[in-house]
Formats: C-alpha cells, structure tokens, sequence
C-alpha cells in the first residue's frame, strides 16, 4: 500500500515518522519517483543503524534518503511547510496528536498523511476500550474526521491505515 501510496502521488518528497528497520521506508521508495527523497526520523539510532543496511542491501542511492536522529516532536518544527507529497506517520502512538498535527503543516496540497496503526489491534472500535493509547488514537481518528483541511479514509487491512489526503 506504502509503495502504491508513493506511485499515486508521484512523491518526489516524503517523511516517514518511525523508521524501524527500514522496511516501511523502502517500499515508498520502489514507489517514489527516482529522484525523490525521503526523510525518516527515529530517536533510536540502533533503527537507524538497521534502515541504512537495508537501504544499501536493496541498492538504495545514499542521496535519496535522509535520516535525521532524534525525537520527532523536535525535528517536525524545522521542515519545511507544504514541502512534502507524503507523510507516513508511524512511530509512537502516543505522540499521534503532534506528529499529524506537524504531518499536515508538512504537506503541500494534494498530499497524503498516512497514520499507521490506526485500529490498534482492533481496539480503537471497541467503545468499551478507555485506555490513554486507545483514546488517542482513537482521537486522532476523529480529528481529521472533522478537519476540513484534508479528505480522510480508513484502510482497514492490517492494523489499520488511516489515510487523509490534504485538500
């Protein structure tokens, strides 16, 4: 979906939010344009260490990535706004609110947020759940529900993708 996702909106510019092992990374990167970047931010520079041999594993040109160490309320801020085709927010569910708040400040018109995650193993849907981190996804959910600024749907394959294209 990742990679469909890139191809779709002929992402020449991406973040990713959450760069884990690189997996996520490289599949928008078989959909990005050739000469597209992609930015990943992760605190733990042990993911970073991992997403770097996996990029290199799979012939990805140094240039077309950006890691960036750190945490990512404090590295958002300093992109650029409405810079980026796609922002793949997937990192620290309790930190939702912020990152999609940045994420949409991030992305140009005709862009698409990407919040992975999002039914958090089924429990978003049960009313019943109460838990901090079900109750803020599951308004983070509601959020761009209600924000005219973008158009969103919820893809829910996995653990669920919800997905907001910037109007």
């Amino acid at each position: 979906m990742l990679r469909v996702l890139a191809a779709a909106t002929n992402a020449h510019a991406v973040v990713e939010v959450g760069t884990g092992a690189g997996v996520a990374a490289l599949w928008l990167l078989r959909g990005m344009s050739y000469d597209g970047q992609l930015t990943t931010i992760d605190r733990e520079v042990e993911h970073q260490r991992a997403a770097r041999t996996a990029f290199a594993e799979d012939g990805v040109a140094p240039q077309r990535t950006r890691i960036i160490p750190g945490r990512p309320g404090d590295v958002l801020p300093r992109l650029a706004d409405g810079a980026y085709d796609l922002v793949l927010v997937a990192s620290d569910p309790l930190g939702y609110p912020e990152y999609v708040n940045e994420a949409l400040r991030l992305l140009r018109p005709g862009g698409v947020l990407a919040v992975d995650g999002a039914l958090l193993r089924d429990r978003v849907a049960d009313p019943a759940r109460r838990d901090e981190l079900t109750t803020v996804v599951r308004e983070v959910g509601r959020t761009l529900r209600n924000d005219e600024r973008v158009l969103p749907a919820m893809l829910p394959s996995g653990d669920g993708l919800l997905l907001a294209v910037r109007r």
